[in-house]
């Protein structure tokens, strides 16, 4: 009877971890990727769009650029990416196909000092994007690569609009544009702006698909909306204040690093650090596990008890 009593406390007191966000959870690192969310440094838009919403409906933010300011923030974000080493673990970056983040995904993430006598295209040409800049490199560097689904809320704003991939390509000769589906923009509308559950799910959609990518250190370069509304849609099974520190608006070029578990089985990704044992072959029953006069397992039974509780 007491041995059932602690049982049922056991499963009562997981059930309120799991309420709660409380407690550990154990996954194989195969099945975690480790991702750094980047939003865009501050773009036209962002200066008169704080002073008045209405801005963001001007045509005049097209496929808006970084302003002087926002070029500082990438040098800052720069250093910092650097300092900590984050640039020698980044395998891939990827970025939304817009003008200011590809702007910050090259100045943050890009090579030193291209030069013109280099047979290797540059990510990023002189003075793309009115940037009064240099040409950036593509040498030593993780390779750039745009994806549609990370794009900021679509339609409505002029800001939120993308150019053709063809202009791109000229601005930005060693991005990879190769997902994109179309060279014009065919998702972003005038008249009809995407509902937070369509951006949500658009989000973990674009999550699902990180599980395809063989990389398990990605940066990601995106926007204040889609980071918002696609953590508040993951943050269900978080403690209260890790959802503080997760689900907050992103400043400008803000960087954070995150960890997502693959608990679906959606990747294929197998174990490069695990270990088989046994090796050469011997015996090496547990105790824990040793048969008594029963055939019951010792050991094995509170747990068997603990997963029905669970799961029943």
């Amino acid at each position: 009877m007491d041995e059932f009593v602690h049982l049922f406390d056991q499963c009562l007191n997981q059930f309120a971890e799991m309420e709660t966000g409380a407690g550990i959870g154990l996954y194989p690192l195969h099945r975690c990727k480790t991702i750094y969310l980047v939003r865009h440094a501050q773009g036209i838009h962002n200066v008169d769009g704080e002073k008045n919403y209405k801005a963001y409906m001007s045509h005049e933010y097209f496929d808006a650029e970084l302003t002087q300011l926002g070029w500082q923030q990438v040098d800052s974000l720069r250093k910092h990416v650097h300092s900590s080493g984050l640039h020698k673990k980044i395998e891939l970056v990827i970025s939304s196909p817009l003008m200011r983040t590809m702007q910050t995904a090259v100045g943050v993430f890009g090579g030193e000092g291209y030069t013109e006598m280099s047979d290797v295209l540059p990510l990023m040409v002189a003075n793309a994007g009115n940037s009064s800049r240099a040409a950036i490199s593509s040498l030593n560097c993780p390779p750039i690569i745009t994806e549609e689904s990370c794009r900021e809320h679509l339609g409505v704003h002029p800001c939120d609009q993308r150019r053709s991939i063809s202009d791109y390509q000229f601005l930005f000769p060693a991005v990879d544009f190769s997902l994109a589906k179309s060279d014009e923009d065919k998702l972003w509308k005038a008249d009809v702006r995407e509902t937070i559950q369509e951006l949500a799910a658009r989000g973990k959609k674009f999550l699902n698909w990180l599980w395809t990518r063989k990389e398990k250190e990605i940066a990601i370069v995106t926007h204040s909306g889609f980071l918002f509304h696609t953590l508040n849609a993951l943050q269900n099974e978080c403690h209260p204040d890790v959802k503080k520190e997760i689900c907050s608006h992103f400043a400008n070029c803000e960087l954070r690093s995150v960890v997502i578990v693959d608990r679906s089985m959606l990747g294929s990704d197998v174990s490069v650090t695990d270990y088989p044992g046994k090796i050469p072959k011997g015996i090496d029953l547990p105790s824990d596990a040793a048969v008594v006069e029963d055939n019951i397992k010792v050991g094995m039974r509170d747990e068997s008890v603990v997963l029905l509780c669970l799961f029943s």
